[in-house]
């Protein structure tokens, strides 16, 4: 009897998802994922690249005289979009490692924010996918994977962040981001 030893997915927390220039889910095009988890249970992460606008201290009296009142609010995916999820990072000195921290309590964030080179955001709503979910998508090519570098996190946080970030894995990529939605417009 043969047995099948099925190849164990390979983790990602800490890697950029990127829709693949094809997705046309309204949820996800041209985003920018940081993932924070995924292992077999599933996967979470914050779209990057959809700010709101807004700044915390704009949303309510919650932040609006506290010293997270100047925080930026982004859209940070399609699963519960009420709740405020707060993260922040720093580039260590030497630049050659990322400190990433997700779904700080608010006293937190307010303490890392005062620690040299911490960035820190604030995200309604997050991307997850259920176990095996995430794997299927990159099967079927929805998403490409990529490194976080710190010329990511300092990018401007819109569509143009999308294009970067997938003009930086390599040529054939930045073509395509580059590409226009109706091909008649080329």
């Amino acid at each position: 009897m043969r047995s099948h030893r099925s190849k164990a997915p390979v983790a990602l927390a800490g890697s950029l998802l990127i829709a693949h220039p094809s997705l046309r889910d309204p949820n996800f095009r041209h985003t920018v994922i940081l993932l924070s988890t995924h292992d077999g249970d599933g996967a979470m992460g914050v779209v990057l690249n959809r700010p709101t606008g807004k700044r915390l201290g704009e949303l309510g009296t919650d932040f609006a005289l506290g010293p997270l009142a100047g925080v930026p609010v982004f859209q940070g995916g399609p699963v519960q979009t009420e709740q405020l999820v707060l993260c922040a990072w720093r580039v260590h000195p030497a630049q050659t490692e990322l400190q990433i921290m997700f779904g700080l309590n608010p006293e937190k964030a307010a303490a890392v924010l005062t620690e040299p080179g911490m960035h820190l955001r604030a995200y309604f709503g997050y991307a997850g996918w259920t176990g095996g979910q995430l794997e299927r998508e990159l099967a079927d090519n929805a998403w490409v994977v990529g490194p976080v570098t710190p010329d990511t996190l300092a990018a401007e946080a819109d569509e143009s962040m999308w294009r970067g970030v997938l003009g930086r894995i390599n040529h054939e990529w930045k073509l395509l981001a580059d590409e226009p939605d109706d091909p008649e417009l080329n």
